[in-house]
């Protein structure tokens, strides 16, 4: 897959099948288009585009509210756009200029003059242009005049709900990884550089590798105990990890902290991944660490059992 840092660096192709939008979490029903979109390519010996936003709209749109995260860096999104077999992501920065861009003059400048889209395939209910005003209605009223075909293509459902990132992301923030995982049809991951900690884990006998999440826009999931596969160097290895404060040794501030079952290496520097299979218990304060140990040894083999045959 070529990506494009800007649509000015892409040159207009012969036979491009095009589909827009964030993708953020390249969830189920983002693959649903995104299969729709290579069928049409290989069948039509084109190639696929896909023109995503960066930052995400609404962390331009609105800059004092944070409560929008993403389930997907736009390295992860990359690499997920990449393996469901998009031969051209273009990513075009977002910024309150463009959002004033009329849907007339995306179709034009972009779709038309810069890409040459034979095919545009979107996603059910998806708008674009400034103000959200270009729709299906209008592109495929038009379609004729713009000189390409369009196709929509409907929700996809799971367990008759259609599956959206607004749901992925209350389902993670209720610590449904079940949900989660179903609805992205893949386990939700998080990754970033082991930084040193206090040690406390490896006096327990439980090292633990506490994570710098990349971008403080990913969503973490609700503070909690989970069972986890840990990815190191391409590896995956049986764990579980912590998100909190820590209350049984009176730390304040949010960790995420890995502890990966039989594994002796120093990693510190190192980026790995996690990869979430379930939440299965709330965090929880000790009288001391004696009694922590002893919750951790419980934990050890609750997680064991749940990555059993995952």
């Amino acid at each position: 897959m070529k990506i494009y840092r800007g649509i000015e660096e892409f040159k207009p192709l012969k036979y491009p099948v095009v589909t827009s939008g964030s993708f953020d979490g390249v969830h189920r029903g983002h693959q649903k288009i995104l299969n729709r979109v290579t069928s049409i390519a290989r069948e039509r010996g084109g190639d696929s585009v896909l023109i995503t936003f960066w930052p995400h709209p609404r962390h331009i749109l609105y800059p004092d509210d944070n409560s929008l995260k993403i389930l997907t860096t736009f390295d992860e999104k990359a690499r997920l756009l990449e393996k469901a077999g998009i031969d051209h992501l273009i990513k075009i920065r977002f910024t309150r200029e463009f959002s004033q861009i009329s849907s007339e003059d995306f179709i034009r400048k972009y779709l038309v003059e810069k890409i040459n889209t034979r095919v545009l395939v979107i996603g059910y209910d998806h708008r674009f242009g400034k103000n959200r005003e270009g729709g299906f209605e209008h592109l495929k009223a038009n379609s004729a005049h713009y000189g390409f075909e369009v196709e929509e293509i409907p929700p996809e459902d799971v367990d008759h709900v259609a599956v959206s990132s607004t749901k992925i992301r209350k389902a993670l923030y209720m610590g449904d990884l079940d949900l989660a995982n179903r609805y992205l049809g893949r386990r939700y991951s998080i990754s970033g550089v082991v930084a040193p900690g206090k040690k406390i884990g490896r006096q327990l006998g439980f090292p633990t590798a506490n994570i710098q999440v990349d971008d403080d826009k990913k969503l973490i999931p609700v503070d909690g105990i989970y069972a986890v596969f840990v990815e190191v160097e391409g590896m995956l290895h049986k764990g579980m990890l912590s998100i909190g404060v820590r209350p049984t040794i009176g730390v304040t501030e949010r960790t995420i902290e890995a502890n990966i079952f039989e594994f002796d290496r120093d990693i510190y520097g190192a980026r790995i991944a996690i990869h979430f299979v379930r939440k299965f218990r709330d965090e929880m304060k000790f009288d001391s660490l004696e009694e922590l140990k002893k919750q951790l040894e419980l934990d050890k083999e609750t997680a064991t059992r749940i990555l059993a045959g995952k």
